[in-house]
């Protein structure tokens, strides 16, 4: 339905009122109307039936759904309903049109719909100069809302700046402005046209201020925002137009892998930072540059660490006992120190992981027992030989600036490991070089210090790794050449030689069965008694450790494969009898270190780096002018060792009988034997003394009596080290006396019981006990030796 307004004259003073919610209605602007309440609904209606005119009046509180008098405004407009449509829901939608302001005199009528009586409010003022200038201010001032963004149609721009009217124009520009109710009902209630204009000016350039802050923002995010990041928006439209295509990106896959492996890494919180920010790197880094596949090996290494894996101990101490009982004989003290490790760890929730040092000769055992404790802890084990290593970055690492950096041998072993608490192994540490590349032990002093290896610094990776539940155990065959610097933080067990007991059963129980099941063959083809054993141990090996004996096995073992091969039936015996058919004629001799007693021969014991050994010094005479030659590559030590034992013997001449005018008349000449192999030390002072004293005397040394000891001018018998391991050589050798420092006397209590049995250990402490024992009795110038060493004490069987 529709109808056209009538003249404004016409228009009665009464009329039927719709109250408007969030609506401002101006003269001479049309607008849609929705009308849902009933009362309003029958106004409409009404109006329709008269002159189709409404009063329209808002009502000052959205929420109010009756609204009484008091809850609208006085001031309002009468506008004539140019349309009507009656909607399916019951309600209604009119087109109206405002024609003039109006103020409510009286309601006059509230039933069946609300009725006032009005007053036209009439438009005051003139249009002089300065409400010109208003107008325009007001016309630019909106021109530049839309230049700003503000959502205003080109038409409406076009509308206001043909408008004349300064009343008319204000309220155009109120109408389309973003203001709020009471904002836009002020300017209503504004009867004089510039007053109008300058509070509709007064909320436009509010609007402007909003506006211009909001470009400023704008525009300084878009100067912020970088290249990358614009890169970044396009690459997510990409991935967008790849999905919507069934296309697959296989580098924004990869990027997406990579954040959650680093997510679920279990990283500490700075070096997922790292990692993100070098994976941002690798985002933004165009495919084909070369520094992608830098970064791709880096978060390889870092998401490929075991930040948080660990291994689940077996805390279980009988279990863990029978587990290295099962895997080696002897080594108690080892043993002792791997269970009292277990026992702190069991009662207390965070234990810094031991840093253990096996020192002692080859074939002992040191490597395969750290892979026992492994076994026995239920952790993994990792071996790394030092042997050799002379450059620190073996250690730490290349920094990534060099092509091919890697990270060191450190943190590789513990990526391949996959746990953060193996026992890991340092095969030879007493072997490390240092060059003009670097000094590997220094970097190892931050490894293997439990108070800094916490936060250990790769300088691949330059993030900190925590070393403090690994379990390091270095080995070595000499303390010697280790820093004291490193040493101080490792725990030294020693590795003593094996007694020929020890290394029968340790044959027996492990060396055979393990040769024989490695050759292919069963205890029903071979067989190896006991007797065969002890000739091989005796005759066919003279070693601290059981290599000797294994390779020996292993001999007999290859050669009895080829016989099963070729067709033998029947089980092989290998006894003391055959033993040399199968290992060709014995390579030592067991028993006297020399067949009979000779002049000028003594039998010392040194230490070396494959355990104890047995020497032979010799001493000769002739005619000359007193020099003293030594050979057989002995050191700067031995030799004014050697210069020392002569010295005393010339101060004592006349006491031992000899002529003391000798080293006038007779040249003497030292020669240690094994000439090729280098000697040094001070511990065959005593051996040197009495082999010269035996040359100079002429009297026959015994050869079931072998010394170690350091002799001063005054012929005193200072103590030496290494002592258990000589006498264990000299055990080994068949030698039943030998002669030691009194002060080493201490050292007695390492010795295996069954040694210091079977030996006559002489404690002494003066050169003169040594010839005592030493020397034959009943030579030319023994009746003043023994006349100066009358009284003395003699201990044996110690």
């Amino acid at each position: 339905m529709s109808a056209q307004p009538e003249n404004l004259d016409q228009t009665p003073d009464e009329l039927p009122l719709i109250p408007l919610r969030d609506l401002i209605l101006f003269p001479n602007l049309v607008v849609p109307l929705f009308v849902g309440r009933e009362r309003s609904i029958v106004a409409l209606e009404e109006a329709m039936r008269g002159g189709h005119q409404v009063a329209l009046v808002t009502q000052k509180h959205a929420e109010t759904q009756d609204p009484s008098p008091e809850d609208m405004y006085e001031i309002g407009c009468v506008a004539n309903v140019l349309q009507e449509l009656k909607l399916p829901d019951g309600t209604a939608k009119a087109l109206v049109e405002g024609v003039k302001r109006i103020r409510i005199k009286e309601f006059i009528g509230s039933d069946p719909y609300l009725k006032v009586k009005v007053e036209f409010i009439e438009e005051v003022g003139t249009a002089d100069v300065e409400t010109q200038a208003l107008m325009r201010a007001l016309v630019t001032d909106f021109e530049k809302a839309a230049e700003l963004g503000k959502p205003i149609p080109q038409e409406v721009l076009m509308a206001a700046g043909s408008i004349e009217e300064p009343g008319r124009l204000a309220d155009f520009i109120a109408f389309h402005l973003n203001l709020k109710v009471d904002e836009k009902q002020v300017i209503l209630e504004a009867i004089e046209p510039k007053t109008r204009l300058e509070k509709a000016g007064a909320f436009l350039r509010k609007e402007l201020e909003i506006l211009e802050l909001g470009s400023r923002i704008q525009s300084r995010v878009k100067d912020q925002m970088t290249k990358s990041q614009r890169e970044y928006f396009l690459r997510e439209q990409l991935k967008a137009i790849q999905q919507e295509l069934g296309q697959f990106d296989e580098v924004q896959a990869e990027i997406d892998e990579y954040k959650e492996r680093i997510r679920t890494a279990g990283m500490p919180e700075i070096v997922e930072e790292k990692a993100l920010k070098e994976l941002g790197r690798l985002e933004k880094m165009p495919q084909a540059a070369a520094e992608t596949g830098v970064i791709r090996t880096y978060l390889d290494w870092l998401v490929g660490l075991p930040w948080t894996a660990m291994d689940d101990e077996r805390l279980d101490l009988l279990e863990a006992q029978c587990g290295l009982d099962e895997d080696h004989y002897g080594l108690e003290k080892v043993k002792e120190r791997v269970l009292e490790y277990l026992a702190v760890h069991k009662l207390t929730d965070k234990m810094r992981g031991p840093i253990l040092c096996f020192v002692g000769p080859p074939g002992v055992g040191k490597t395969s027992i750290g892979k026992s404790i492994a076994r026995s802890l239920g952790r993994k084990f990792i071996r790394m030989s030092l042997g050799g290593v002379r450059d620190e970055a073996e250690i730490r690492g290349h920094r990534r600036t060099y092509v091919g950096a890697l990270p060191g041998r450190i943190i590789q072993s513990i990526s391949q490991s996959g746990t953060r608490n193996p026992v890991f192994m340092m095969d030879e540490v007493d072997k490390v070089g240092a060059d003009f590349r670097g000094d590997p032990t220094s970097a190892l002093l931050e490894v293997l210090d439990p108070e800094q290896n916490n936060s250990f610094q790769d300088h691949y990776l330059e993030a900190p790794f925590d070393l403090s539940d690994v379990m390091f155990i270095t080995t070595a065959n000499l303390l010697d050449t280790i820093p004291p610097a490193l040493q101080d933080r490792m725990e030294v067990i020693h590795f003593p030689g094996y007694t020929e007991d020890e290394k029968l059963h340790i044959a027996r129980q492990y060396l055979v069965p393990k040769q024989v099941k490695e050759h292919g063959l069963t205890p029903g083809k071979l067989e190896i008694d006991d007797s065969a054993l002890h000739e091989i141990i005796r005759r066919y090996t003279r070693e601290a450790g059981v290599r000797g004996i294994e390779r020996q096995v292993a001999s007999i073992c290859r050669q009895v494969a080829r016989k099963v091969v070729e067709g033998h039936k029947g089980k092989t015996r290998v006894t003391v009898r055959n033993v040399q058919k199968y290992l060709g004629p014995a390579r030592f001799s067991f028993g006297m270190a020399e067949e009979r007693d000779e002049v000028g021969a003594a039998t010392g014991l040194v230490w070396t780096e494959a355990g104890g050994d047995v020497i032979f010094v010799e001493a000769t005479t002739m005619t000359g002018k007193g020099e003293l030659t030594m050979t057989g590559q002995l050191g700067d030590v031995m030799r004014e060792s050697a210069q020392a034992a002569l010295s005393y013997i010339r101060a004592h001449a006349k006491e031992l009988g000899i002529d003391e005018a000798f080293h006038e008349k007779l040249d003497i000449h030292i020669h240690v034997p094994a000439a090729a192999i280098p000697k040094d030390g001070p511990s065959a002072g005593i051996t040197m003394a009495t082999a010269m004293a035996s040359a100079l005397m002429r009297c026959h040394v015994r050869r079931d009596v072998a010394m170690t000891g350091e002799i001063t001018l005054r012929g005193n018998v200072l103590p030496i080290g290494g002592l258990k391991e000589k006498l264990l050589a000299a055990h080994r050798a068949g030698i039943k006396t030998v002669l030691i420092p009194k002060e080493n006397v201490r050292d007695l209590e390492l010795l295996p019981p069954h040694v210091r049995d079977e030996m006559e250990i002489v404690p002494v402490d003066h050169m003169d006990q040594v010839l005592d024992r030493a020397l034959v009795p009943g030579c030319d110038g023994r009746s003043a030796s023994a006349k100066r060493s009358k009284g003395s004490p003699r201990v044996s069987n110690s």
